[in-house]
């Protein structure tokens, strides 16, 4: 398995990705586009690309704050996090620079990527896919839905699985209501799949199980990850 840390652009801006596939493979094979929780690019990032390598995938771990910025405390993650879930148009433009990069890559099948994300990644792939970018399908694991132009839905061109906890405290039921709006008048192909006693960030280990907010839900993590197996053998089919 081949692992690497990746340079690309956006504007000016220099971002680090890291890139994770199997050389020993021949050919080309799907591409993966990984957007990572608040904390950027970063361990859970890099094992989560290993599985999906294993599962057949080329993945890149995108950055969308920038080269040398990883934010480590609650507070610094939060207002990494806000510059860009408050500048749409700038988080859309930084997840594009992500899906040029994978799909310049000579062992991706361009015509095969999808984009996942975890939290406010998931954010990332539902704005990258609101832009109208060229996707097979993008995955939304506990992700936050609600958007300042509803309206651009009707951009989306890819098909859309979101998978959250149904008790997750970080996105209420007005948010998610809004969100089934905002697809079914842009008559997206969605899915939306609700995890009982799951809350917010039910897929990331290091959080301890059991809090009201956010904390690791082992059963709604294996069956989410069985999930996105599925919709992947669906979109990439052929």
């Amino acid at each position: 398995m081949k692992s690497e840390l990746v340079d690309y652009k956006e504007g000016s801006t220099v971002l680090e990705g890291h890139l994770t596939y199997d050389d020993s493979k021949q050919g080309k094979r799907p591409g993966v586009l990984l957007f990572p929780d608040w904390t950027g690019v970063g361990d859970y990032a890099k094992k989560r690309a290993a599985m999906l390598v294993e599962l057949g995938y080329a993945v890149l771990s995108a950055d969308v704050y920038g080269k040398g910025v990883r934010p480590s405390s609650h507070e610094a993650c939060a207002a990494e996090m806000m510059k860009y879930a408050g500048n749409r148009p700038l988080l859309r433009e930084r997840a594009r620079a992500g899906l040029e990069q994978l799909r310049s890559l000579s062992v991706v099948d361009a015509s095969k990527i999808a984009a996942i994300g975890y939290c406010f990644g998931g954010t990332c792939c539902l704005e990258l896919a609101r832009s109208g970018a060229d996707l097979a399908g993008i995955v939304g694991f506990h992700s936050n839905l609600a958007s300042p132009t509803p309206a651009d839905a009707k951009n989306i061109r890819c098909k859309v699985l979101i998978l959250n906890g149904a008790d997750d405290p970080v996105v209420p039921e007005a948010e998610t209501r809004a969100f089934e709006k905002e697809m079914r008048d842009a008559r997206v192909d969605w899915q939306l799949v609700q995890y009982g006693n799951a809350v917010h960030s039910y897929t990331l280990w290091h959080v301890p199980p059991g809090g009201p907010q956010v904390a690791y839900e082992e059963r709604a993590d294996r069956r989410s990850w069985v999930a996105m197996q599925s919709f992947f053998k669906e979109i990439f089919a052929g």
